[in-house]
């Protein structure tokens, strides 16, 4: 039953990037990196607590009080099939600002090859069956840094990289850009996000064995052929707001507005021209060691299965829980409690070094 499960996810993935590649290329650099972001929907672009800003919006990297961070991420998708990966590391320049490197992985492995199970004769030959794995890979180059004639603000940017590979058959080298800014003033805050401001391209290649082809072609598969992906910038503003509770706990929550670029999308407000797509997360901390936090986002409109023409607005929740001691810190996340609409949910866990100088 896994393998069958690892093949249709292939498959999947192999669909995607041809039928739905304009719109949706790199979307796994749209599920978001660390449980704490997750916890809160990845409403977070206006505030910075660990080296996971980076993604998020780089701009925050310039308020991590820190000499040097480590991050690390892990979480997994259908009963542990997909794996999703997250590892980063900066050092804080001082005055010259922070400076970081990411890297994200989301890989499907030891998914079973059989184009060659059936011999030229037509004996099926099982020590023929090899594996190989799906993956998708971002190298992010991250800074931030104060503008030096007012520190209310800060400002940064990230580098990526794109690999994304399906086994020995082909694969995708990609670049871009992303930007952004944040402004802070007592306890308000507020950023904007420019995701691929350069427009991010992929240029996938395949190399296919001509017995391939004869396989691809006797089982009715489409041989793929070598193209460009391409993804449009989309932009996030939000405001966050955070006050003291008593003595022992604080509050904060943020609003956050995604605007898309790359046409007319399912979210909640929609049109050929403008989309816009909300998220709202809350973090409740007790005392600086322990948080709870909420969030929701992933609004859409779905139809009515014995009403076509009623129409239903669901959405994505999610919740999630940190401990913070000295200089670590571990936080979990479960994403997406409504599993009757959308069954991508994950279990996920990240942990935080903090290492000051001697």
């Amino acid at each position: 039953m896994i393998d069958k499960i690892q093949l249709a996810i292939v498959l999947f993935l192999l669909s995607s990037s041809t039928l739905l590649g304009q719109k949706y290329s790199n979307a796994f650099l749209e599920i978001g990196v660390g449980a704490r972001a997750h916890g809160q929907a990845g409403a977070l672009v206006a505030q910075s607590n660990d080296i996971a800003t980076a993604f998020w919006n780089p701009a925050g990297l310039a308020k991590l009080d820190v000499a040097f961070q480590v991050e690390a991420m892990h979480a997994e998708w259908f009963a542990g099939v997909a794996q999703y990966d997250y590892l980063a590391a900066g050092k804080n320049l001082g005055d010259k600002g922070f400076a970081s490197l990411s890297l994200i992985r989301l890989g499907i492995d030891q998914i079973p090859n059989t184009l060659r199970l059936i011999e030229p004769d037509g004996t099926i030959n099982y020590d023929n069956i090899t594996e190989f794995s799906a993956a998708d890979y971002a190298f992010l180059l991250s800074y931030g840094n104060h503008w030096k004639k007012n520190k209310a603000w800060t400002y940064g940017a990230s580098a990526k990289i794109i690999r994304r590979s399906i086994g020995p058959f082909g694969g995708a080298w990609g670049f871009g850009v992303d930007a952004g800014v944040q402004y802070q003033k007592n306890k308000f805050s507020a950023g904007l996000l420019a995701k691929d401001i350069t427009t991010t391209f992929n240029a996938w290649s395949f190399n296919l064995t001509d017995d391939e082809k004869d396989v691809f072609n006797q089982t009715g598969n489409e041989i793929p052929k070598s193209s460009i992906e391409i993804t449009k910038p989309s932009f996030t503003l939000g405001g966050r707001y955070t006050t003291a509770l008593g003595a022992r706990w604080d509050l904060s929550s943020e609003l956050d507005m995604v605007l898309t670029t790359d046409g007319q999308r399912n979210v909640l407000v929609s049109s050929k021209t403008i989309n816009l797509a909300p998220k709202l997360g809350v973090e409740a901390g007790y005392k600086k060691i322990v948080y709870l936090r909420a969030g929701i986002g992933q609004f859409q409109k779905i139809k009515d299965d014995l009403k076509p023409d009623v129409t239903h607005l669901i959405f994505q929740p999610n919740i999630g829980v940190g401990l913070k001691f000295k200089r670590i810190a571990l936080d979990y996340a479960f994403n997406n409690l409504n599993k009757s609409s959308n069954p991508f949910y994950a279990h996920i866990f990240s942990l935080v070094l903090d290492f000051e100088p001697k």
